[in-house]
């Protein structure tokens, strides 16, 4: 209730004053107090002799772990006076919040820093969360988490503001074509009629799967880099106990921004203002995914800045830029949440309300993003030679298991098949076979460049390809005594049946075992 031009005000003084003040202190290693600690500063409006004078209201203003935050600022690279040249140099810019919080959202002019309200609940269980957090993102700065640059507390008038210091997601300066706000749930969520009306709407879940059905594709050295980071950051938050957070993603379409060319003048300053002089280490979403040393500016074909984001394409072909991070991760799985999962599981269907225990979110919200919203472009075959190579290495690993757990369901089929009197060829004598004879290409198919991150495999979307069985039936018939081999074929990868036993065995033993190979 609070006009938001005396907010803005009290944060860049108090910032100001903390920040500056907090140079005089000797730098140190950070210890288990420091996280606890409360620093507070009364600002009168005609100043004191340690504050200066201002034209709002009388306010105190606190700061939380004030050390703590100045070394975590150190890690990502911010400079004091960046920081403060960041926040206190021009005015915040006051954005429109599409959430259901009622946070205020203001940004810095120079884009870096998002700086939002949040309740005493979220300020204190951020609080709590400080140490543990920071272990994990000290050993690990990449990641898609929030990174939380200051705590504060403005009171003014009886009422306390408690606002949080973030890294900025959505770059400004690059216009987002799309925008959406995703948590692997179905229930009530799809953006409103109020917030469709909106310049800039932020979508949801059902408006993604309506709008981009086919998902959004990537190359497969990327697509593993985002799903690896995206699975580390879940286990963190499940360890933690939150739940309810979702992903922010933003989408640049790069062929629209060649037919907006004429309206490009007065954004390229600022492109050129935030890419020129990038105050925060690992704060692009590219950055955020991959390890040291590797950029994606070699993926994009053009010219044009990235500003960070991660290249990709959709359906359609058009390429994109996608920015993202995990957002409204102050959440804890308490007893309200419990207590709202409860009565929403009751009235409707229980998985598909966002509130849920943090094992399960996690888990949900990983399937969503790996299914449905990031997929992988496949590989393009390589050259014979290469496969060989590949192929006896890839082969050896892993058959035991998968025999395992398929076997049971395929009894019925495997027999089925040997009673037709076909026959198998171990899949290793293949490839070998073929150094024998020059003349026969090696006829294991490429699918090991796009070997996904944990396929879960179910017998009802295994299929023969008789095609390809077929086709090797004629290329070794002329190898009078040499077996056939038979396929299994799942969408991105395969998995071969192939018998150690000769096709005189194989006659007098139905039951041969089959070995495997994903």
């Amino acid at each position: 209730q609070t006009a938001s031009s005396a907010i803005k005000g009290a944060i860049q003084l108090g910032i100001g004053y903390t920040v500056g003040n907090l140079t005089s202190k000797p730098d140190r290693d950070v210890l288990m107090q420091d996280f606890y600690v409360v620093e507070s500063v009364f600002l009168p409006s005609e100043g004191s002799n340690l504050t200066p004078a201002h034209h709002y209201p009388d306010f105190r203003f606190k700061t939380y772990a004030p050390l703590a935050f100045r070394y975590f600022r150190e890690l990502f690279g911010i400079k004091p006076d960046d920081y403060l040249y960041s926040i206190c140099s021009e005015p915040l810019i006051e954005l429109s919040n599409p959430g259901a919080s009622g946070s205020l959202f203001f940004v810095t002019s120079d884009d870096e820093f998002i700086i939002k309200t949040v309740q005493h609940k979220e300020a204190e269980f951020l609080q709590k969360l400080l140490p543990g957090y920071y272990m994990n993102l000290n050993q690990n700065p990449r990641t898609l988490l929030p990174k939380f640059y200051g705590l504060y507390c403005v009171q003014s008038g009886g009422i306390n503001i408690r606002i949080v210091v973030m890294n900025n997601v959505l770059p400004r300066a690059l216009k987002m074509h799309l925008t959406y706000d995703l948590k692997g749930s179905t229930y009530k969520r799809r953006a409103s009629r109020k917030e469709r009306e909106k310049p800039n709407p932020t979508f949801k879940d059902l408006d993604f799967l309506q709008d981009i059905h086919e998902g959004l594709y990537f190359d497969s050295e990327t697509h593993s880099a985002l799903m690896k980071t995206l699975q580390r950051d879940c286990r963190v938050l499940e360890s933690f106990k939150i739940m309810d957070y979702s992903l922010l993603l933003g989408i640049h379409i790069l062929n629209s921004d060649m037919k907006e060319k004429e309206g490009e003048g007065s954004q390229s300053a600022a492109d050129t203002k935030r890419h020129g002089g990038q105050k925060v280490l690992y704060s692009t979403a590219m950055e955020s995914i991959q390890g040291p040393g590797k950029s994606g500016e070699s993926v994009t074909a053009e010219t044009t800045n990235t500003m960070g984001g991660i290249p990709a394409r959709n359906h359609k072909g058009e390429k994109l830029l996608l920015f993202m991070g995990i957002i409204d991760i102050l959440q804890s799985y308490r007893l309200m949440k419990k207590l709202e999962h409860s009565w929403k599981a009751l009235v409707y269907d229980g998985d598909t309300v966002s509130v849920h225990r943090p094992g399960f979110y996690a888990n949900r919200f990983l399937k969503f993003m790996n299914t449905r919203v990031f997929k992988k472009v496949q590989a393009l075959k390589s050259s014979p030679s290469k496969k060989r190579c590949n192929s006896i290495t890839a082969l050896k690993a892993a058959s035991q298991e998968a025999v395992c757990a398929v076997s049971q369901e395929w009894k019925d089929e495997k027999l089925g098949i040997l009673a037709e009197g076909q026959s198998y060829a171990s899949l290793d004598e293949e490839v070998l076979g073929s150094h024998h004879r020059p003349d026969l290409v090696p006829s294991t198919p490429s699918l090991f460049e796009a070997a996904s991150l944990a396929t879960t495999i179910s017998s009802s979307s295994l299929d023969v390809d008789e095609h390809y069985q077929h086709d090797h039936s004629t290329l070794y018939s002329s190898r009078k005594g040499l077996p056939s081999s038979s396929t299994f074929t799942l969408e991105d990868s395969a998995i071969y049946l192939t018998s150690e036993q000769s096709t005189l065995e194989m006659e007098n033993d139905n039951a041969s075992v089959l070995d495997v190979y994903l």
